[in-house]
């Protein structure tokens, strides 16, 4: 199997990317966007299960995609094994309410945590480093 970027893997990385692009929210409005999450976390309503659907099933492709192009994959695939297998964790742990990872949850949504900024900023450079990973393959994929 030739080595090349399938033609979803930006918008893969894009979408990702902005994604956690948007918890700039958070760093700017600690409050309204606590209580948004916690809300749709709290509810479990239609928007709950269509993003939980959503990540689940972008992990699994990505976890196939890793394996069908086992040996011959770029550095960036191993993001699909790694950080699939944690985001299908982390949407178990919160579908069956794994007290500990409850826990991690309320403490990262505690608008008056000293560690907050450091918590959402994290996630805003991730999204950031994978947006540009998402430009740089989609420009890879078209030279």
């Amino acid at each position: 199997m030739e080595k090349k970027v399938l033609i979803w893997e930006p918008w893969f990385f894009m979408a990702f990317g902005l994604f956690h692009l948007h918890r700039i929210w958070g760093v700017i409005d600690r409050d309204s966007y606590a209580g948004f999450w916690m809300g749709i976390l709290g509810s479990k309503g239609p928007f709950y299960f269509t993003l939980m659907g959503v990540l689940a099933g972008l992990c699994v492709l990505g976890i196939f995609t890793f394996t069908k192009c086992r040996g011959n994959n770029y550095w960036w695939r191993w993001i699909y094994l790694f950080g699939g297998a944690y985001v299908l964790f982390d949407l178990y742990a919160i579908a069956s309410g794994l007290e500990f990872w409850n826990k991690l949850l309320l403490w990262m949504f505690d608008v008056d945590s000293i560690y907050w900024n450091a918590v959402w900023l994290f996630f805003v450079l991730l999204g950031g480093f994978s947006f540009l990973l998402g430009m740089k393959l989609l420009k890879q994929r078209k030279g």
